[in-house]
């Protein structure tokens, strides 16, 4: 079946049915990552977000129920060139294309994608839309596109979140209570968390300050997620006062940027973005250079030089982490608070593994801070 990868500009890809048949809109991006596919369409992140892989050949090791960071597949639509037409690894339990059709995952394969990627680093991400078996004219395919909603503004965390708060009980020595703030979490970071010796309790993100004082946790964190951090108010509000408690946080991802505007920063939105798993990215404590996990369309706005004071009265800030490649902010640390973010996944699921010591150093924070009291 023919299928056709429109963009709200009106470039148009012509290429084959992928997954499931039929229509999907939402922002087209682009991932860098050569491998890792499975943990990039479970990760809760890209929901609402049409994925074009640039690695050429999508699907060769299957599909198994050990790698997924979350429940479903998110991602709005799929995008690549060369779909594996034989699975193998001796953990695979299903092929690519038979999730993407259980879950209605409308996708589109047989494109040049480097030519789509071009395309989005020249325009800027842009709203598109996948059809497959359409009827609709080229017009009126247009006019969906274009009539799909922005990322700019949307508030996506609901759509996300665990409508539950649920446990994962601390592995080795029990460090106390974690607070976990779920904007679409992923299952290597909850891991990570409770091998450090934290009782992770996963929060829904309606959570009130009420509800995290009562759990008496000795950290908070706050989770990677879709979305635009300008449209999260609540959770905002929620972190400002977590802050003023004095109870030591880490962010993540979207959790970087809700410290920032908690902190009294703006953000704004990227270009294209940053999205993959090699991203280079320079500890400026230590001029050490990692290469990253990354997913985020939005960045926080803060003066790379130096320590500053918080807007909101926080005490002192630094920006601890940038990226290499345009220089966007990818840390935010707290000199005067317990309080600290990355830009980037340091779980990283597929790899790389470079930022894994970002768990240990929050766990030397929240003890430093248990043993002030």
């Amino acid at each position: 079946m023919t299928a056709v990868l429109v963009l709200e500009d009106g470039t148009r890809f012509e290429g084959r049915a992928y997954g499931a048949s039929g229509q999907t809109l939402g922002e087209v991006v682009f991932a860098t990552g050569m491998t890792g596919y499975q943990e990039t369409l479970t990760d809760p992140s890209y929901a609402g977000q049409i994925v074009v892989m640039t690695a050429p050949h999508i699907g060769n090791t299957g599909m198994n129920d050990e790698d997924t960071e979350s429940s479903r597949i998110w991602v709005s639509g799929y995008v690549v060139r060369d779909p594996s037409r034989v699975v193998s690894n001796y953990r695979s339990q299903r092929s690519l294309d038979d999730d993407l059709v259980a879950q209605g995952i409308v996708g589109i394969s047989g494109i040049d994608t480097r030519a789509v990627t071009r395309r989005l680093r020249d325009a800027g991400a842009m709203r598109g839309g996948v059809f497959s078996g359409s009827d609709l004219s080229a017009d009126e395919q247009l006019a969906l596109v274009r009539g799909g909603a922005q990322m700019a503004g949307q508030n996506l965390s609901s759509e996300v979140s665990t409508s539950e708060p649920y446990l994962i009980p601390a592995g080795g020595e029990k460090l106390g209570t974690l607070a976990v703030l779920d904007l679409g979490v992923k299952t290597s970071t909850l891991n990570y968390l409770a091998a450090r010796g934290f009782d992770v309790h996963v929060l829904p993100q309606s959570t009130t300050l009420d509800a995290v004082l009562a759990l008496e946790p000795v950290g908070a964190f706050y989770s990677n997620g879709p979305g635009d951090p300008g449209a999260s108010d609540q959770h905002v509000e929620l972190l400002q006062g977590i802050l003023r408690e004095g109870i030591p946080f880490f962010g993540i991802c979207f959790g970087n940027q809700l410290l920032g505007r908690a902190l009294g920063l703006g953000t704004y939105k990227l270009p294209f973005g940053h999205r993959g798993i090699n991203q280079p990215v320079v500890d400026k404590s230590t001029g050490r250079v990692e290469v990253t996990s990354h997913n985020h369309g939005f960045a926080v706005d803060a003066p790379l030089d130096g320590p500053f004071d918080s807007p909101a009265g926080f005490g002192r800030v630094e920006v601890s982490h940038v990226n290499l490649n345009d220089n966007v902010v990818e840390g935010l640390n707290a000199l005067d608070i317990p309080a600290f973010s990355v830009q980037y996944h340091p779980e990283a699921a597929a790899g790389p593994h470079d930022a894994n010591y970002l768990f240990d150093r929050f766990r030397d924070l929240v003890v430093a801070s248990k043993d002030k009291k």
